[in-house]
């Protein structure tokens, strides 16, 4: 007894509170926080982007006119930013650290201390990024692949987004262990693995997909650096030469060995983005149409394939570089099988609506506009994994196009979605819908307005890295005007996202507050059985026993219309019994 007033009486300073904590909840809220400023800073580099192609030459306030480097640089970090340090964090890092513990019924995650180190790890790697916009020169030029033999000649900034991507690397490393030993190991008492919510399926096959795939590209991170600081040629040919003369290398090197690791990630790494997009939809659909999840096992069995497909497909975005036909087919082949997955799990996302008692907030609103914008995203791919269609298309803004309809009103709407939902789960208090029906109108529209014009200008032919936005090419004139509706609909994407901000921070304090633990009425243990907010390092008042599936709503007989995991259905014709589906 006398621990134990000890313990009670123990208050925990601020910094071991808040900056050195080994709670999974405040570790995903650091997460998620830190992700947050990351996106907005790296979606201001494309409003300065989308400025000068709007208006090449024009001067931006306070920054003066983007020199042809400074829009090099803007476009390599953008990207590096918004996928390394934005959505990746957010998805996995914020929601799949607050949310999977509670789901399973965890009182933590397995290696609480390994998950603190996860995210410093995550924070200074953000910071040796930001700080290569002050070295001499600046950034990173060479686009977010990084390709060779053009970055291995640049400046010091490449250097700094190499470091940068292995600490990054290795944050990811250390959150996928953790998430696997803690989903495989500290599931509650009758938590089986198909009766977890269809987010943990998503976040663990996710955390496979990081532990297999990120070993090769910070393996070729450590060979950048090395050909860059210590001579060697891994990735250098021979007889390379510059406007400054030849170059003194050693040569033998091969820059396609770095594209096929860099892909070998980068393919997996865009279901590391959507994975845990189409876990959170799940979990908002089913709670918001009272209906079980259509084909839930379906879903599992498609999310498990599609990540093992997705490790060789990797090739497709190497056509261009002259591939054989048989390796060709080869890959043509595995994209046209990994799309299948994608489309059984929208079916079924889809088919979950139908005859539901659908309520519409806000976070209804976003997890339904995720799923046309991802079909748009998904079947403008298509063209872009045959061989005859890849290569006119290649490089060009079709791609850019394409690549922003699955992550941008896809991923980040679905991002959204989870923010609506899980946000009284964390603070206690509901935001604004009047508000948050704003952000998501004005977010949809505003993002139409930014890509849908590239398809069609990446069909003219347009590059997607021209400094002047097309206009030194005359085959552009048809298309180019629409530089102008882009940069018109980002500044209009930028303006409501100030709804957003003003609703996210004043509801912390002033938010309606919830009376009573599970808002939602859901069935899932992070808001049936945890209190809200839940418990600091514990979670739960008591363990709970689980007795059946994740999405028991709505079933016949029982006098609720859900069925939380924790509770064994009773029905009154036979109360003697309960149902264990």
């Amino acid at each position: 007894m006398a621990d134990d007033h000890s313990h009670s009486d123990h208050q925990e300073g601020f910094w071991s509170k808040y900056w050195f904590s080994t709670d999974h909840k405040v570790i995903g809220i650091q997460y998620g926080i830190t992700a947050m400023l990351f996106l907005l800073f790296g979606f201001g580099l494309m409003l300065l982007m989308r400025w000068q192609l709007a208006s090449p030459g024009v001067e931006i306030p306070l920054l003066g006119a983007l020199t042809p480097e400074m829009y090099n640089q803007f476009g390599a970090m953008h990207g590096t930013i918004m996928v390394f340090l934005g959505v990746v964090p957010l998805a996995v890092g914020a929601f799949g650290n607050y949310v999977v513990p509670l789901q399973i019924g965890a009182p933590d995650m397995a290696f609480p201390r390994l998950n603190m180190a996860s995210y410093h790890v995550y924070f200074w790697g953000g910071v040796v990024m930001l700080a290569s916009f002050f070295v001499p020169e600046g950034a990173a030029k060479s686009g977010w692949t990084s390709y060779p033999p053009l970055a291995n000649i640049e400046t010091m900034g490449q250097t700094m987004w190499l470091w940068g991507m292995v600490l990054l690397i290795t944050s990811s490393l250390l959150g996928a262990v953790n998430f696997l030993v803690t989903i495989i190991q500290l599931r509650t008492e009758g938590m089986t693995y198909f009766k977890m919510p269809f987010f943990v399926w998503a976040q663990f096959v996710t955390a496979f997909l990081l532990l297999l795939a990120f070993p090769p590209l910070e393996a070729a991170g450590f060979l950048q650096l090395a050909d860059r600081l210590l001579g060697t040629s891994f990735f250098m040919p021979s007889g390379l030469v510059t406007a400054e003369g030849p170059l003194e290398v050693a040569g033998g090197g091969s820059p396609l060995l770095w594209q096929h690791l860099f892909w070998f990630l980068a393919h997996p790494e865009v279901y590391v983005l959507i994975l845990p997009a189409m876990g959170i939809v799940a979990e908002v659909l089913a709670n918001n149409t009272r209906k079980p999840l259509w084909g839930y096992k379906l879903m599992v069995y498609s999310v498990i394939f599609l990540g093992f497909m997705s490790f060789i497909v990797w090739a497709h975005h190497m056509f261009i570089t002259g591939m054989g036909t048989a390796i060709s087919a080869f890959f043509q082949v595995t994209t046209m099988i990994i799309s299948i997955p994608s489309v059984v799990i929208l079916s079924a996302l889809f088919i979950t609506l139908f005859g539901g008692s659908i309520r519409f907030n806000t976070a209804m609103w976003f997890a339904l506009g995720f799923i046309p914008m991802f079909g748009i995203g998904g079947l403008t791919g298509l063209p872009l994994g045959l061989a005859p269609t890849d290569i006119p298309l290649h490089d060009t803004y079709y791609v850019i196009g394409h690549f922003h309809y699955v992550v941008a009103p896809g991923t980040i709407f679905a991002l959204f979605a989870g923010i609506y939902y899980w946000y009284p789960k964390v603070t206690g208090r509901t935001m604004n819908e009047t508000l948050g029906r704003i952000h998501f109108w004005g977010s949809m529209v505003a993002m139409n307005g930014i890509f849908l014009p590239m398809l069609h200008q990446g069909m003219v032919g347009m590059s997607r890295r021209l400094f002047d936005g097309g206009l030194t090419y005359s085959f552009t004139e048809g298309v180019i005007h629409y530089n102008s509706v882009m940069a018109v609909s980002a500044f209009v994407l930028l303006l409501f996202q100030l709804p957003f901000i003003y609703n996210f921070l004043t509801s912390i304090k002033w938010g309606r507050k919830v009376t009573k633990s599970n808002y939602w009425e859901a069935t899932t243990l992070e808001w049936s059985a945890a209190p809200t907010p839940p418990v600091g390092h514990g979670n739960f008042a008591t363990i709970p026993t689980v007795y059946h599936g994740p999405y028991e709503y709505s079933v016949p007989g029982h006098e609720l219309d859900y069925c939380p995991q924790e509770v064994p259905i009773q029905l009154p014709d036979a109360a003697d019994q309960t149902v264990e589906p």
